[in-house]
């Protein structure tokens, strides 16, 4: 188990480097977004290449920090049951949703995605817009993201498993709340505002 363990931590450090790294991709979205909508409005100038590289990074987006929501907790769930359950049985039904719906799902994603990618990179594809951007960058994304999910998903069961046999802290429980936070943050500065009044 510790060996599992080791590997799990190195599964969380990769998701967590490349999560943190995609988030700076938000800026650069918006970046090329407002220049794009500045330059239609301005010079009356437009690009395919443009509109596509946004919808580009936007599937790196959702793809490259899928993995980083799941081991932070943070993907949907149905709260209202599940918080209603034991730690222990919360970390059971993450074990089953695991086995049963995850790793099937993602490892069917990436059985069907790989040959669109290989055969995309083969004939070099282009977008059919006029002006548009190579195909094979953007599909190449979706077996990197569905792998790294599921290298997530390994393990996250690997730290339910060490949960169970009291090997670990609840991987459940929340580490750090932003919102609560925040939260606490406005709270703290209407509380000092009230006081200067």
């Amino acid at each position: 188990m510790t060996l599992l363990l080791k590997l799990s931590r190195f599964i969380d450090w990769l998701n967590e480097q490349v999560g943190r790294g995609a988030f700076w991709l938000v800026l650069v979205v918006t970046l090329i977004s407002a220049g794009n909508a500045t330059m239609r409005f301005t010079i009356d100038y437009s690009s395919n290449g443009l509109l596509e590289i946004q919808w580009y990074l936007f599937a790196a987006i959702f793809l490259l920090t899928s993995a980083y929501t799941l081991q932070k907790n943070e993907h949907v769930r149905i709260d209202v049951l599940a918080g209603r359950f034991s730690p222990r049985s919360q970390a059971l039904i993450d074990i089953i949703g695991t086995l049963l719906f995850l790793l099937p799902m993602v490892i069917m994603v990436l059985w069907l995605s790989v040959p669109l990618v290989v055969e995309s990179i083969r004939i070099d594809e282009y977008s059919a817009n006029a002006g548009g951007l190579l195909r094979w960058p953007v599909k190449i994304l979706l077996p990197i993201g569905f792998l790294l999910l599921a290298l997530q998903g390994v393990s996250e069961l690997i730290k339910r498993i060490a949960f169970l046999g009291g090997r670990i802290a609840d991987p459940n429980a929340k580490q750090d709340n932003p919102e609560a936070e925040l939260a606490a943050a406005i709270a703290a500065a209407a509380a000092a505002a009230k006081g200067e009044k």
